[in-house]
């Protein structure tokens, strides 16, 4: 399955924040050493500014798919939740950058830089009130540690999808057995209005027969009383 833009987005961000606070750094140890860091810091300015507009596409991104449904809220709390992490970051990056979080005591939170030339007692920005999952870990680390989070949820959201589309399907069949019991349904009404009407024309026949017989029988015992009268009236007494 390919991965939500949106996620592609996050991913594209903790890789600028990642890379701006290894250009502090960098920017740091030049100072340390009597470097010019002018370029790097132009680079640093455009870098946050670059984040910060970032940060609120995402927060826009996650907005707009909330409100249209679709993700479910959960995820969308989950992502505003990565959101308020990143806003965390760009503050304490933009601290680090402007020199307002204090680098004079070496501590086991640094970064552990690359080559030869790497310094290893400038404070990390990642890990200013870490936890216990990420205590000690580099950058990468750290990366690798976010990305196997969102790997699980990712996971999760895909099992959640095929229970939800394995619900649908059953609802749909339901819903379609439905529609033939209510087609049965029709035609045992219709079979029982046409019954209905046979029946009372039956009952109808029945009556008319009855009255004629009934009719019938009077003209009979007429008919025997008149010639009874006429029988009487000629016999010789």
């Amino acid at each position: 399955m390919s991965q939500d833009p949106w996620l592609q987005d996050y991913d594209a961000t903790c890789r600028l924040a990642q890379e701006i606070a290894e250009n502090i750094h960098e920017r740091n140890r030049q100072q340390r050493t009597g470097g010019n860091p002018a370029k790097i810091n132009m680079t640093l300015r455009a870098s946050l500014q670059k984040l910060k507009q970032n940060i609120g596409q995402l927060k826009d991104g996650v907005l707009r798919a909330s409100s249209s449904r679709r993700i479910m809220q959960s995820e969308a709390d989950r992502r505003q939740n990565l959101i308020d992490d990143l806003l965390t970051r760009d503050r304490q990056l933009n601290a680090s950058f402007k020199g307002d979080v204090t680098e004079s005591e070496p501590s086991r939170y640094t970064l552990m830089a690359e080559g030869a030339g790497g310094s290893r007692d400038a404070a990390n920005p990642w890990l200013i009130n870490e936890t216990d999952e990420t205590r000690g870990l580099g950058f990468g680390e750290i990366k690798q540690h976010q990305q196997r989070i969102i790997e699980a949820q990712d996971a999760g959201l895909d099992a959640l999808a095929a229970v939800i589309s394995r619900q649908k399907m059953m609802g749909q069949e339901i819903g379609n057995e439905l529609d033939e019991q209510n087609e049965i349904i029709d035609d045992l009404s219709h079979l029982v209005d046409k019954t209905d009407g046979r029946i009372r024309n039956e009952t109808r026949r029945v009556k008319l027969v009855e009255t004629k017989s009934a009719s019938c029988g009077m003209m009979v015992v007429i008919v025997l009383l008149l010639i009874a009268i006429i029988v009487i009236a000629v016999w010789p007494v």
